[in-house]
């Protein structure tokens, strides 16, 4: 084994190790790539190896910083957090469960039902996974206990609704995707509309077998009223807000009209009208807004920052094509290495964080699917269709990396507001269903290609 491939293998395994120690993400990505950077400049120097690297490979960061600051699809991503933080304030939520709670009243595990429907609204108009799952749990899991649900179904129908808006647009990890692989933003979120639709049917479909099958899980409410007229001008009333924000955004985006960078604009202001419409806009509320979104912007171009230091160094040694090797050296078929690399990503989704996955793994393994035979179909006027196919199935396979343990963001979101009689083996048990259910969808997807494909290529027809 050549010195390059030895130091390849040794900063994964340092980058694994340090984060299972505590250390944040950003710290250990940045500091293993300036680590690796003067050890391979002091093999070359002492052992006489040729790892082509030395200090002006640190200097070249330098450079890929200030491409990622001046990077206009990049503005998007404040703007979106900004949208959802007040979109959270604004009490759309509250107003969006009392009227689907009236609406599924008569439905058994109407409740649940309508806890996913929400689910579904607010990720297409948040996006922001942690304020999801607790307004969600906050809003729903008290009173799906008094009612008897099941604790697991419970659980995992407030854990899974929540975590919605990291596959539906407008999502931040779409863009950040779109930026790492020279993608259309547009693309990848006209891509997943039906993917993200389809997980959120299929939530839905279960939840009624649920109800069906063992409806001691999931009772119906007493005194539950069937719907009427009135109820149907409330549910109307408390969606349409949202939905003309929804369609301000991605309307204007799919439309051609205006580009993500000015669309997220336009959310964020429309956000602000929102909360001024339901009487919940303040300064104070601007100010806590703007912090938390400061926050969360600062968290990931942090990560940024090192996983472009930790890249730049894995390049600098060959890693790309390391990686490319081992796996055209697998003897699977195109298929095959798809179905490994999806089982991989799914696998590193249990201790990696999606940011990491989609800022170092990613773009590691695109060129190998760019270079295998794959017979997706043909659309004309879609650029590399197979790669926007590919970064869906990923974002898929990413989903589930919030609800598997034992690092899964929202199931440590959704303990933090749980009661204190709730353990976390109970939200273990309750994810699971919604898990094997995500990845159903997956293989879906991998079968039928135009779920994907076929809405992003028609706007060019």
């Amino acid at each position: 084994m050549e010195a390059n491939e030895i130091l390849i293998l040794a900063m994964f395994g340092s980058f694994i190790l340090l984060l299972f120690i505590g250390i944040p993400v950003a710290w250990v990505l940045g500091g293993v790539g300036v680590a690796f950077a003067i050890i391979g400049y002091y093999s070359d120097l002492y052992f006489d190896t040729w790892t082509g690297l030395d200090f002006t490979t640190l200097g070249l960061v330098v450079n890929r910083l200030f491409k990622i600051m001046d990077n206009w699809i990049l503005v998007a991503l404040p703007m979106f957090i900004f949208m959802g933080n007040m979109l959270d304030r604004s009490g759309v939520a509250d107003r969006l469960m009392q009227a689907m709670q009236a609406l599924f009243g008569r439905v058994r595990g109407g409740l649940a039902i309508s806890v996913m429907a929400i689910g579904i609204i607010l990720a297409a108009s948040t996006g922001i996974i942690g304020a999801s799952v607790v307004l969600l749990a906050t809003m729903s899991l008290p009173a799906m206990i008094k009612q008897g649900y099941s604790l697991p179904l419970a659980l995992g129908t407030v854990a899974s609704a929540g975590t919605l808006g990291i596959l539906l647009p407008p999502s931040i990890m779409l863009v950040i995707m779109a930026d790492q692989l020279g993608l259309s933003v547009g693309d990848l979120f006209m891509g997943a509309m039906f993917p993200g639709l389809m997980l959120g049917a299929i939530y839905i479909v279960y939840l009624l077998l649920i109800g069906v099958l063992k409806p001691q899980s999931a009772p119906l409410p007493e005194n539950a009223k069937r719907a009427d007229w009135e109820v149907i001008k409330d549910v109307a009333k408390a969606i349409v807000p949202t939905f003309a924000l929804i369609i301000a955004v991605l309307g204007s985006i799919f439309a051609g009209i205006a580009t993500p960078t000015e669309a997220s604009g336009v959310g964020a202001f429309g956000a602000i009208l929102l909360a001024m419409y339901y009487k919940r806009f303040s300064l104070a509320v601007l100010k806590d807004v703007l912090l938390d979104s400061y926050k969360t912007t600062a968290y990931i171009f942090a990560i940024f920052i090192g996983a472009t230091c930790f890249a730049l160094v894995l390049r600098e040694l060959g890693g790309d094509e390391f990686i490319e090797q081992v796996f055209e050296a697998l003897p699977f078929g195109p298929y095959g290495i798809v179905a490994f690399i999806l089982l991989v990503i799914f696998l590193l989704g249990f201790f990696l964080d999606w940011i990491e996955i989609t800022l170092i793994v990613l773009p590691l393994l695109a060129p190998v699917v760019m270079g295998l035979d794959l017979d997706i179909g043909t659309y004309p006027g879609l650029d590399n269709a197979e790669l926007v196919w590919f970064v869906m199935l990923v974002a898929m396979a990413l989903q589930t990396s919030f609800l598997t343990p034992p690092v899964g963001f929202a199931l440590f979101y959704l303990k933090g507001v749980c009661p204190p009689e709730v353990k976390l083996m109970d939200i273990y048990k309750g994810v699971v269903p919604f898990i094997i259910l995500q990845l159903i969808a997956l293989v879906v997807l991998v079968m039928w290609p135009n779920l994907i494909l076929w809405l992003p290529s028609i706007a060019y027809g």
